[in-house]
């Protein structure tokens, strides 16, 4: 990795960044400056001003998603600050443009409280189509979206539930693969922050009142001190609602209990935690996606060696890697096409099969599409706005 890092920190000092402002028009004479800028762009203001939907026709309000982050939980670095989220939220832009020809706006925020950040939101949600809210950490994560849910363009956690769409997506084709039925699985997520609730929720079909999300049996988070219960008296918030749709037997004690007779693991945590002995306790065939990066819960050939048949992780070097951009461009594409004023549990199962779809030939060693795939977006993108559009929540076309 060590390579890695030296080239990044060589090209971002060469470049001063990776992302920069292109114009769209020419201004090689007055007459270019007269319609780009005054007194020709009066005509357009005037326009707006009597119909504000008609900003997403007249300016890159339709075309523009700003990716905010406070810094306080980026990557595997923790809370670093906004400045040195910078060039996180500059990778993210250009994933946008590259994958969906999103124009994504990198915005880092110096505020420290849910209140700050959602003011702050709520201030700049005129110039954009969508907000894409990123590394911040549990759980005010969870409030500053809930909060911003009805501001009138989508608001959507990436680290939350893009995650567990991707995820989802690699769960519905590894059950294919393997032949078990997604409605008995016994899942352990190891993790209980932005990720791993997402992802609880997601399985547990938490707030979707359609059929389309069929929940498994039952799922187990665990945190640094265990399963998360009901007897346990060191749980905050948050986790005391996860037990709301998670744990229906109650079960105790540390992650190795919790692997006993599961069909499926699930790492949002740390590296090298679990060993081959360990997946020995799951049910057959068990399917292990174990996400931590740089270093995964347990590695791939030692988990295939103990039995588990379908192996996913976070990393480009192996197969089947659980990646967001196989799912945030297509959504916000499609969530922007619609003019969609939110993402919808709807629209995020829709993004989940329409991923698992883009699979064209299944094996235990591909039941993800590979990252660079430049088609995924697409059929995200599709299955996101015919969703959008049947749930009606739309801004006037």
């Amino acid at each position: 990795m060590s390579e890695f890092f030296k080239k990044s920190l060589d090209i971002h000092k060469y470049l001063r960044g990776k992302w920069a402002i292109k114009s769209k028009v020419p201004l090689q004479n007055r007459d270019d400056l007269s319609v780009a800028y005054t007194p020709g762009v009066a005509a357009v203001s005037n326009h707006i001003a009597k119909d504000k939907n008609s900003s997403y026709l007249y300016t890159m309000k339709g075309n523009s998603v700003a990716i905010v982050s406070d810094g306080s939980a980026v990557l595997g670095l923790g809370d670093i600050g906004p400045e040195a989220a910078l060039p996180v939220m500059e990778g993210k832009a250009i994933l946008f443009k590259e994958f969906a020809d999103i124009d994504g706006v990198p915005l880092v925020i110096d505020a420290a409280s849910v209140e700050e950040i959602v003011t702050t939101v709520k201030t700049i949600a005129p110039t954009f189509g969508g907000i894409n809210l990123e590394d911040i950490a549990a759980p005010k994560c969870f409030e500053i979206e809930e909060a911003l849910q009805d501001i009138g363009i989508p608001v959507f956690h990436d680290d939350q539930h893009g995650t567990a769409i991707v995820l989802l997506a690699a769960l519905i084709n590894a059950c294919k693969v393997t032949g078990k039925d997604i409605q008995t699985l016994k899942v352990v997520i190891n993790g209980a922050g932005a990720a791993g609730t997402a992802i609880a929720k997601l399985l547990r079909c938490v707030g979707h009142e359609e059929s389309a999300c069929i929940p498994v049996e039952d799922v187990l988070v665990c945190d640094s001190k265990g399963i998360i219960s009901s007897d346990r008296d060191n749980l905050n918030h948050e986790k005391e609602k996860i037990l709301a749709y998670t744990n229906r037997h109650n079960r105790n004690g540390n992650l190795i209990d919790a692997l006993r007779d599961a069909d499926v693991f699930i790492g949002v945590s740390k590296g090298n935690l679990l060993t081959g002995d360990d997946i020995k306790l799951m049910n057959k065939d068990p399917i292990i996606l174990a996400m931590a990066n740089p270093i995964p819960e347990i590695m791939p050939d030692e988990a295939k060696a103990a039995g588990a048949s379908v192996v996913g992780t976070g990393r480009s070097d192996f197969p089947n890697q659980v990646n967001n951009v196989l799912a945030f461009p297509g959504i916000f594409r499609g969530a922007l096409e619609a003019r969609a004023t939110r993402i919808t549990e709807g629209m995020k199962i829709a993004a989940a099969h329409a991923l698992a779809g883009a699979v064209n030939k299944l094996s235990p060693d591909h039941v993800l599409p590979d990252p660079l795939n430049r088609n995924v977006a697409q059929k995200v993108a599709e299955a996101v706005k015919e969703q959008a559009i049947k749930e009606n929540v739309q801004r006037p076309l």
